[in-house]
């Protein structure tokens, strides 16, 4: 599918939103760690319909904590997906304790915060803005469910109209989501497996970005 003229006012401008977490867990249920080195400009592009013009992507997630080979796995993706253009917004993990009902011993965790709450925010300032016609949220956290709402409140105090289309990662579904959506549909393994990375991405600067042997 084109992405389409972005200076053509016929085309409906479309902006990406990617719950990298919940996209993460997705993609591992549909092909374990074979399909994380995803390039999500290109996935975002393969869901266009036409008429449609893709403005911009953004993901959402947190920065891994106390594991130096995830966090390289991390700093690697990230900068693959950034090369190609797409905005890395970054929440964090809050470590919590955690203590067993049965026995009483406790273990620490970690927690992701914020990403979220960045999403929902990203989406309704870009409608406020006039930015984009078309929401596609990668997702089927149905706490996103109050963004979608406010999206609406907006459209209906200014008589405009703001299509919302839930797009739910493998293995992942929202009945919430589904139902204050203008529209969903899951994403696809055959899109997924076309648009990944080539093993090495070579950045706008030069830079080269390895695929993770650990993701083979």
């Amino acid at each position: 599918m084109a992405m389409g003229d972005k200076s053509n006012p016929e085309f409906e401008r479309v902006g990406v939103y990617v719950d990298g977490f919940n996209l993460y867990y997705g993609l591992r249920e549909l092909g374990g760690r074979r399909l994380l080195w995803l390039d999500l400009w290109s996935m975002s592009v393969g869901l266009l319909q036409p008429g449609q013009s893709l403005v911009s992507v953004r993901y959402f997630t947190a920065a891994i904590r106390d594991d130096p080979p995830a966090m390289a796995r991390q700093e690697a993706y990230m900068a693959a997906v950034a090369s190609r253009g797409v905005e890395v917004i970054l929440g964090r993990y809050q470590e919590q304790v955690v203590r067993c009902r049965s026995c009483g011993a406790s273990r620490r965790t970690y927690a992701e915060k914020q990403s979220d709450v960045a999403l929902a925010t990203a989406m309704v300032s870009d409608v406020a803005t006039g930015q984009v016609d078309v929401v596609l949220l990668v997702s089927a956290d149905s706490d996103l469910c109050a963004a979608i709402h406010g999206i609406k409140q907006l459209d209906e105090r200014r008589g405009t109209k703001t299509k919302v289309v839930a797009v739910f990662p493998p293995g992942r579904r929202s009945n919430h989501l589904r139902k204050v959506s203008d529209a969903w549909f899951p994403l696809g393994a055959a899109v997924v497996r076309r648009s990944q990375f080539p093993d090495l991405v070579r950045g706008r600067d030069g830079a080269v970005y390895h695929r993770p042997p650990h993701w083979n």
